[in-house]
């Protein structure tokens, strides 16, 4: 069930999600509150479960990784203990941005960074063919990224 939001809790989730160093000042005043309810507000969004964290965006380029690739990934069956030996797997892939479960052909489809070719052939090679219960990989590679977001629609 999604949480209620009413128009000042949404001002003050899309200011955070725009600026999440804001201070709770600036917050406050953007948002058109005193500092004292606009900080119990915040709390109260934090600890709804609405807010699961904070982070500090890197630029991939920048930080020697521009390289993306969505990688799909076939296992030998669907049993439970099968994802789950994928997914232990996976999660300790550092290159591994994102990793969703699918419905469909693949069973998995992944978003990993890498730094150029021989990095990518590499995590091929020996990470991504050789997790548990993996028979099929397929790769796209990304040319341009053209729009990336971690901020919701709220």
């Amino acid at each position: 069930m999604p949480i209620r939001l009413d128009h000042l809790d949404r001002a003050i989730v899309n200011a955070l999600q725009d600026n999440a160093r804001l201070s709770n000042a600036d917050l406050a005043e953007q948002v058109n509150l005193s500092a004292s309810a606009c900080h119990r507000r915040t709390r109260l969004l934090e600890e709804s479960g609405l807010v699961s964290g904070y982070a500090m965006l890197l630029d991939p380029k920048a930080a020697g990784l521009p390289g993306t690739a969505f990688v799909s990934v076939q296992l030998e069956s669907q049993g439970r203990s099968n994802l789950e030996q994928f997914e232990r797997a996976i999660a300790r892939v550092p290159e591994v941005l994102e990793c969703y479960l699918l419905a469909g052909q693949f069973d998995y489809i992944i978003k990993i960074t890498y730094e150029d070719a021989g990095h990518l052939e590499r995590l091929h090679a020996e990470t991504l063919t050789q997790l548990p219960g993996v028979v099929r990989v397929h790769s796209t590679l990304t040319l341009r990224t053209v729009k990336r977001t971690t901020k919701l629609p709220i």
